[in-house]
């Protein structure tokens, strides 16, 4: 069979010939089912079943007798005419071109053409317009180009009639595949022709197909090795973080462990010298008194033994007194007369001679002088002996506390905080020292107790002011501002805060053990103070610190060469655009907080509306903890409580500050204060000016016109020597004092009373 012929294939006589290779394939089936007589309803089921259920096989008419006989095999049937298409259907590729366009416009010479081209619901032309070109149009039109054909060709050259049932399956098998292979043989040509493509370009499209995917194959596999590479390595490094996590776990468990065996050991030596004090300094001793027991202190043999060293030196000095006046007695009589001569052999006992009388003067001088040094000397003593004694009684407290502390084993709060030792204790409050396991370093951590009896009101007033704490100081930053590192809740009653630590005491610690500071020293500290004010200032929205006290200003290195921080914002004010008002303040809704030895006057008038405060607060504070640490006490109040401040109006009365002969002050440490002590608002300097002063600037940045009347440049302000006093005014000289009629003071007295924050 030949493929790819430009004409036709042949069906005349001559085409019964065909070639050799047909006759092979089909010898050896012919010859078996040769003698093979099918039913014809067997035939029927076998055609459905070989060309399918969905094609009708086509009714051809009878062709004549003779030409039934001679064509038993359709391989070698005659040749068919042009003029005699009833008989056979023509094959797609049969005919010529004309012919086809003639029997396409002929819908009633061919019936049964029309008849197979609506079989399968379409028309034949449709299966040609897909695939013509115009490069085409000169060669025979086959079925649907490269396409398989369609089915119904199979059911065009199998006759259906009874008479064609003495046909054998070989011959129907023979007959309906030639013109199927020669269909597909043509289509074959057809889409060779079609393509743009030639051999060689497949054949290099083929290779390059296959070489990319060789290397997608290899860069594949060369992924899978690197992934496994990284899993073996990823792998490798957990089990190494993982022994490194296990020996981070020992060395914690280790340094956990030291600082717990450390703490231990300085609380035990802190209890022995404890004992130890108790003898020498004193104690606490519970005495029954009528029905109750009550701990009184009774101080310890060195206070015994000083007492007893005064009472020999007090009687020493009596001594000392009736015998100058016995000498006095016996002092011989200076007149001279005419029994002058006899009167120098006196009767012994009687008289002493004027040279005794001056020797034994002069001892009993030198005795009284030696007698006085050595009452100073134990003046001395005894104040240091007080102050060891007060810090004895602290210690005691402190230890008394931590002993009835539910914190006093170690416990590692929030899987980080190794609590060690108690630092202090206030109202409601336990300050710890701690160590951060974390960061590796030591922390103070404020844990709050809520009294279990307290009301859910009292809880929750409690617990918002400690967030808002908490909310106004993890915001800051400065180093001057003690830093607020974490915050967790302990249980339903008690939650930390975690602070920096602080190795050294507060400035009220020291000047308790000190009573004054030089100024040089002193002023470096109000420095320090006023940098970190003037931060809280510059920040937004800006701060009032409101409880600026010594207690609450931190020596770094425990003494007041060093530097200081500022702690405790519990009772600080937010100066939003909602409540504050730069012409007027804000108001103040805490009023009767605070320590009240520190606060100004205005936050003690009261009215039918809450006074206006603003950062002039903390100046008066600045100005009053100026005056202790040059003098040693308050400037006003300074031996009465905060219930005696508040009877008394002592700070509505404080319209002038009065300064001591000693210690020696210059005038502009006196100055300043006057400027930080305003008694009216209005001429009191805010932070931002008070850190403009010249006081406070180094001696090499100082104005060289600083004069001590004026420091700060503030056109509300009043000279350095004045000081207003309501509607009066006070002028104050370095030798003269003038002042007028204070006509306000009994006016702005509070009827008002207020419970104590502080002790």
């Amino acid at each position: 069979m030949s493929c790819g012929s430009g004409g036709p294939p042949s069906w005349t006589a001559a085409g019964s010939h065909s070639s050799n290779h047909s006759q092979v394939r089909h010898s050896s089936r012919e010859g078996v089912m040769e003698n093979i007589h099918v039913d014809p309803r067997k035939q029927e089921l076998l055609e459905a079943r070989f060309l399918g259920g969905r094609f009708q096989p086509l009714v051809m008419p009878q062709p004549p007798q003779e030409h039934q006989q001679d064509s038993s095999n359709l391989s070698s049937g005659g040749s068919i005419d042009k003029e005699d298409g009833e008989g056979l259907m023509q094959t797609p590729d049969k005919g010529k071109q004309n012919d086809r366009k003639r029997k396409r416009k002929s819908g009633v010479e061919n019936p049964s053409a029309t008849k197979r081209a609506e079989t399968n619901g379409k028309k034949i032309n449709e299966y040609f317009k897909q695939n013509q070109s115009p490069s085409r149009t000169g060669q025979p039109i086959n079925a649907a180009g490269a396409k398989s054909p369609s089915p119904q060709a199979f059911g065009n050259i199998i006759p259906h009639s009874p008479n064609n049932s003495s046909n054998s399956i070989a011959d129907i098998m023979n007959t309906s595949c030639r013109p199927l292979v020669q269909n597909i043989c043509s289509n074959a040509s057809a889409k060779s022709v079609q393509t743009d493509f030639s051999m060689a370009h497949l054949q290099a499209m083929e290779s390059q197909s296959m070489s990319d995917l060789e290397q997608k194959d290899t860069r594949i596999d060369e992924l899978i090795r690197q992934n496994d590479e990284l899993k073996r390595q990823c792998t490798a490094q957990n089990k190494l973080l993982e022994k490194h996590k296990e020996n981070l776990q020992k060395c914690l468990e280790v340094n956990k462990s030291l600082l717990i065996e450390k703490s231990t050991l300085e609380k035990k030596t802190t209890r022995q010298k404890c004992m130890e004090n108790r003898l020498r300094l004193g104690q606490f001793v519970t005495q029954r008194q009528g029905a109750q027991f009550v701990e009184n202190w009774v101080d310890g043999w060195a206070f015994q033994d000083l007492m007893k060293q005064q009472e020999r030196i007090t009687a020493d000095k009596d001594d000392i007194d009736k015998q100058r006046r016995l000498l006095m007695k016996r002092k011989p009589p200076t007149a001279i007369g005419k029994n002058a001569k006899h009167d120098n052999f006196l009767k012994p006992g009687e008289n002493l001679t004027l040279a005794e009388f001056y020797e034994q003067d002069e001892i009993l001088k030198l005795r009284a002088a030696a007698l006085k040094k050595e009452d100073a000397d134990l003046q001395l003593e005894m104040e240091k002996l007080e102050r060891e004694r007060n810090l004895h009684i602290r210690e005691l407290k402190r230890i008394h506390n931590e002993d009835n502390s539910r914190f006093k084993d170690h416990p590692t709060l929030n899987d980080r905080y190794l609590l060690l030792c108690l630092l202090g204790k206030g109202g409601f409050s336990e300050v710890h020292k701690g160590f951060d396991l974390k960061e590796q370093r030591y922390v103070a951590c404020k844990i709050h107790q809520l009294n279990r009896e307290w009301k859910e009101d009292k809880k929750a007033n409690y617990i918002k002011h400690a967030l808002r704490e908490y909310n106004i100081h993890k915001t800051l930053d400065h180093p001057r501002i003690v830093k607020l590192f974490d915050v967790f809740e302990i249980d339903n009653n008690s939650f930390c805060t975690v602070l920096e630590y602080q190795k050294g005491n507060d400035l009220d610690f020291y000047l308790k053990q000190n009573k004054s500071i030089p100024e040089k020293e002193a002023r470096s500290i109000i420095s320090q103070t006023v940098s970190a004010l003037r931060y809280l200032n510059e920040i937004k929205p800006p701060v009032i610190h409101y409880d600026l006290k010594p207690g609450n200003i931190l020596l770094g290195s425990g003494s007041v060469s060093g530097e200081i921080k500022i702690t405790d914002f519990g009772l600080s004010k937010v100066m939003d655009e909602t409540n504050f008002h730069p012409e007027v303040g804000m108001d103040l809704t805490s009023q009767g907080a605070g320590t009240y030895w520190y606060l100004p006057p205005e936050c003690f008038v009261v009215g039918k509306t809450p006074p206006k405060i603003s950062s002039k607060v903390d100046v008066w504070s600045v100005g009053v903890i100026f005056y202790q640490c040059l003098y040693g006490k308050k400037p006003f109040g300074h031996n009465l409580s905060q219930a005696a401040i508040l009877e008394e109006n002592t700070i509505l009365k404080a319209t002038e500050v009065e300064f001591a002969s000693k210690p020696p002050v210059t005038q502009e440490a006196k100055n300043f204060i006057r400027r930080c002590l305003q008694y009216k608002k209005e001429h009191r300097p805010d932070v931002l000016q008070l850190a403009a002063d010249d006081y406070l600037k180094p001696a090499q940045l100082k104005s060289k016109n600083m004069t001590d009347g004026s420091s700060y440049s503030s056109q509300s302000s009043l000279p350095a020597n004045t000081i207003s006093g309501g509607s009066n005014v006070v002028m104050l000289t370095n030798n003269q004092t003038s002042t007028t009629t204070n006509s306000h003071g009994a006016s702005q007295n509070p009827s008002f009373s207020f419970a104590d924050k502080f002790s």
